[in-house]
């Protein structure tokens, strides 16, 4: 492979402080892999929640909007006219020609 050996004295095999490291650089990053696995699947679990949360409001809202356009309007202020809040274009468009409704008090 692309490892080194480090030889003792006339022995073939790689010193015992050597293989020491290389069983703790084994241990540390499988500790590693561990809680970045575990940080991994807290935020997928958070982000499922919210989600959910984020659904059940836009259902709630949906159904809150869909009462309010179903609902009669108060006949106390609805407008006494019909007129266009804006007329039709004309090439000589002026601010006067704006109809505001009057509203009953």
């Amino acid at each position: 492979t692309g490892c080194a050996l480090y030889l003792t004295d006339d022995s073939t095999t790689p010193s015992s402080s050597d293989d020491a490291k290389k069983v703790m650089r084994r241990e540390k990053n499988r500790i590693a892999a561990q809680k970045s696995r575990m940080r991994q699947t807290q935020k997928a679990d958070s982000l499922h929640l919210e989600s959910e949360n984020l659904e059940k409001e836009n259902a709630a809202l949906r159904k809150e909007v869909k009462q309010l356009t179903e609902e009669p309007l108060c006949t106390g202020l609805a407008p006494q006219t019909t007129d266009l809040l804006y007329p039709p274009h004309h090439s000589s468009y002026h601010h006067q020609h704006i109809a505001v409704p009057h509203y009953q008090h």
